[in-house]
């Protein structure tokens, strides 16, 4: 079979680079248009029951998350200088497009019972910029006395003030939300600067909008970090431009390939498929190293150009399809997570790996048929000295010293086994930024003087039409009682509510006196229903918190970031504290009867975290699992022996068990980020175990079947390509350490790690296994048919390739 590619392939060179040139084209202009996502990444299935929540608490009271927040903590706030600036910047934030509403204390609304129309009014209480000192004093006793818009506007000492500017719900998710953060910050700055008053910025608009930027930042640095150091590795391993020029021209080709079909998909440029073009650099400049390589070995052995090519096709395309199907799994299996997130990443990876293969399959040999035959100085780093004096040196200790490299292994095994026991599942929302970021700092900043700014919500169901005024609105009390048990915990907001805006009406019914701002008895409640003259005005006011049916309504709590096993342990016990709440009769001491209890449902972009969190790490845990399972099938469809599998997998199997213990004795979490590192780094560990036996399998007959001279014929032949491997891989994944994401930093590093020490193990601890076997077990092993047969090293030469080889050499062989 893949004598025949190669025959193709060479045969029909000016076809397949103009369809491979064309394909190229038009992927690149596809990837013309893609686009970063702008939504929340999705990381819970449509059809989980936290998502199905989420999505009903949106269409009943609007998207949450749609306020950006600007802090400042400076006491000379209310000098008249400052306060008109503040004011003039609250103003001019009112006027950038796609803002909806600004609320600061330049711009707060004071709420008045008019008596001769008895309806509630709203008016601004500064009614134009202030002009005196005075008139400023007058503004802050005013406000001072507001209690609605304490912890919201301004913290209890008045020493932090914030703005709250609400993004237009259609832009939210859109390119406009950027130019909207980028006109709220040269505004702000410039007040910053005018005043030397530091300026805080937080809320998911701007949190989303500076992550959304740095993914695509990130990207095109690391696809240029991973053109530069492959290309400075491959020029030192080769001493020539040519091998240099061409591996980056396939991989390049792959990545426009790779980003032409995510347009193709319909998907966007997310945290993860941001990672797919640097990826395919990085795991794509391998196949080049490996055929040519070959093309070098057998061109030094004959001198006959046509032949190397023929032979390199031949005997490499076998091998590099399993290792790329294998590393091609490693991603695969995402797909299984049920998540659209890691879905679109799984799927557009895995046929990006293969599509390259395919890429440098076509393009490597046909190129260099093109070019000069290899002049001796670019084959001479197969015998570099270093290199020659390193493989000896492994088949010497692998013959000799194999006790004690499995000595090393269980000793290091036992000790990974305590590592492992220290790990964490842990993650926070903002958690992969560094701790010195802005948009970190800040995030504290908020938490420390407002509680926070990432939404929870309860959504409550009276489980009737006008429930929420229903039955002398006892609801109200109930959603009161529960806002008391709320401000128990330190890490919540100031909770925000319909009942907020019943306290603020009956402190306008009592002339404005703040001791009035509480709920009021029955009498008082009739009162105020009074001067909401009609039910549109109170769904006008309070439409943000009550359905249209009047059956549904919210508690909105700001609270910290404070990580999944925190937040796990707090909804824990928050659950049946707010059942309790808001289902408890006092007068009975007993819970209500069922008819009478509401319903609820914590919701809000907090619990969206939460549970996606844990659905991923688990699902990406089984993912592990499979990928295992899927690989160790493909290595049994090759060598038709369960023993043989064991020793291909376990090379690979234990590089994870080291990569996981580090983790957790340097207290890196397990998180979404971090476990992708597994069925990543397996599949592509996998590669080297391929290399080696598909190349000791060719070995073993034209060595008479001894197992000794063939491991050491196989070291010296696979060697240096997995060296060179290697080490492409480790200075590739290790670019992603320069990312301001702390998972995919972590994801750098730790890969890296993992195959180094992947392919360190199938050089050496591999070739224990294969020696320490019975010779019968072992023959018996590689005698067998494989379900997919693999080349033999030495076959006769046709007519045809006699033919193939004159038209590549220009002259008669």
């Amino acid at each position: 079979m893949w004598k025949s590619i190669a025959r193709i392939i060479l045969r029909n060179r000016i076809t397949f680079l103009v369809v491979l040139g064309i394909i190229t084209v038009f992927l690149g202009y596809k990837s013309r248009t893609a686009e970063i996502s702008y939504e929340f990444p999705k990381l819970l299935p449509s059809n989980d029951t936290t998502s199905i929540d989420f999505e009903r608490f949106k269409q009943q009271f609007g998207q949450d998350g749609t306020v950006m927040v600007i802090g400042i903590s400076d006491t000379s706030i209310w000098e008249l200088n400052k306060f008109n600036n503040w004011y003039d910047l609250t103003q001019s934030l009112r006027k950038v497009q796609g803002v909806e509403e600004v609320v600061s204390i330049a711009r707060l609304y004071n709420l008045h019972a008019n008596d001769s129309s008895h309806k509630f009014e709203l008016t601004p209480i500064i009614k134009s910029r202030p002009v005196t000192q005075l008139q400023v004093d007058s503004i802050r006793k005013v406000v001072t006395h507001l209690p609605f818009f304490e912890g919201f506007a301004f913290t209890k000492s008045m020493a932090s003030t914030v703005i709250a500017v609400t993004f237009n719900k259609r832009d939210v998710n859109t390119k406009a939300r950027f130019k909207i953060v980028d006109d709220i910050k040269t505004l702000t700055e410039n007040f910053s600067k005018k005043n030397g008053a530091p300026v805080h910025y937080s809320g998911l608009p701007y949190i989303r909008s500076v992550i959304a930027q740095k993914i695509s930042h990130e990207m095109f640095l690391f696809m240029a970090l991973a053109v530069l150091v492959t290309a400075i590795i491959l020029y030192i391993f080769f001493k020539s431009f040519l091998p240099v020029v061409f591996s980056l021209v396939v991989v390049i080709v792959g990545v426009t390939w790779g980003l032409g079909g995510l347009v193709l998909f319909g998907y966007k440029i997310t945290a993860l498929t941001g990672l797919i073009p640097p990826l395919i650099i990085v795991i794509g400049v391998p196949n080049c190293i490996l055929l040519l390589n070959k093309y070098h070995t057998e061109y030094s052995r004959h001198g006959n150009k046509g032949l190397a090519l023929l032979r390199m096709i031949e005997k490499i395309g076998i091998s590099l399809f399993f290792a790329n199907v294998t590393t091609s799994i490693g991603f695969a299996v995402f797909c299984l997570t049920n998540s659209r997130i890691m879905i679109e990443f799984g799927l557009v990876s895995s046929l990006n790996v293969m599509a390259t293969y395919a890429i440098s399959m076509i393009l490597i040999p046909i190129v260099f048929s093109y070019l000069p035959a290899p002049e001796r100085k670019q084959t001479k780093h197969l015998e570099a000295k270093r290199l020659t004096f390193l493989l000896s040196k492994v088949d010497y200790v692998v013959h000799h010293h194999r006790r004690k490299i499995y000595l090393s292994v269980i000793i290091t095994m036992i000790i990974c086994v305590f590592g492992i026991a220290k790990i964490k599942t842990l993650g926070f929302v903002v958690d992969d930024l560094p701790a010195k970021d802005p948009v970190y700092t800040d995030l504290h900043y908020f938490e420390k003087n407002f509680n926070g700014v990432l939404p929870l919500e309860i959504s409550i169901d009276t489980r009737k039409e006008n429930g929420v005024y229903a039955d002398n609105a006892d609801i109200l009390y109930r959603i009161d009682r529960l806002q008391k048990m709320l401000q128990d915990y330190p890490i919540f907001s100031k909770p925000i509510s319909v009942v907020e805006g019943v306290k603020f009406s009956n402190q306008a019914l009592n002339e404005g006196r703040s001791k009035y701002y509480r709920l009021p008895g029955a009498e008082g409640l009739s009162d105020i229903k009074k001067y909401s003259t009609s039910v549109k005005d109170k769904q006008d006011r309070f439409k943000a918190f009550i359905d249209s049916t009047k059956r549904f309504t919210r508690v909105s709590i700001q609270m910290a970031d404070i990580g999944s096993i925190k937040l796990k342990a707090l909804v824990a016990t928050l659950k049946p504290r707010i059942d309790s709440a808001l289902n408890f009769d006092a007068s009975t001491n007993q819970m209500l009867d069922k008819d009478k209890r509401c319903n609820y449902t914590l919701t809000g972009t907090c619990l969206m975290f939460l549970k996606g969190n844990d659905f991923l790490v688990g699902n990406l845990i089984e993912s592990v699992g499979i990928a295992i399972i899927l690989i160790t099938l493909v290595m049994l469809s090759l060598f038709i022996s369960f023993r043989m599998v064991i020793i291909s997998v376990v090379p690979s199997l234990i590089p994870l068990v080291i990569t996981a213990a580090l983790m957790g004795f340097f207290n890196i979490h397990l998180k979404p980020s971090t476990i992708l590192v597994f069925s990543i780094a397996f599949g592509i560990s996998s590669d080297g175990t391929m290399y080696f036996l598909t190349k000791y399998r060719q070995e073993l007959k034209n060595h008479r079947f001894s197992i000794s001279l063939t491991v050491s014929h196989t070291i010296k032949e696979t060697g240096v390509s997995m060296i060179y491997t290697a080490i492409i891989l480790f200075c590739g994944f290790g670019i992603f350490m320069a990312s301001d994401f702390g998972g995919t930093a972590a994801l750098g590093i730790l890969v890296s790690i993992t195959l180094l020490v992947a392919y360190c193990s199938n050089l050496v601890l591999l070739p224990c296994f294969l020696l320490s076997l019975e010779k019968r077990l072992t023959n018996k092993a590689f005698i067998q048919e494989p379900l997919v047969q693999l080349y033999d090293e030495e076959e006769d030469i046709e007519q045809i390739d006699l033919k193939i080889m004159e038209q590549i050499n220009g002259k008669q062989i």
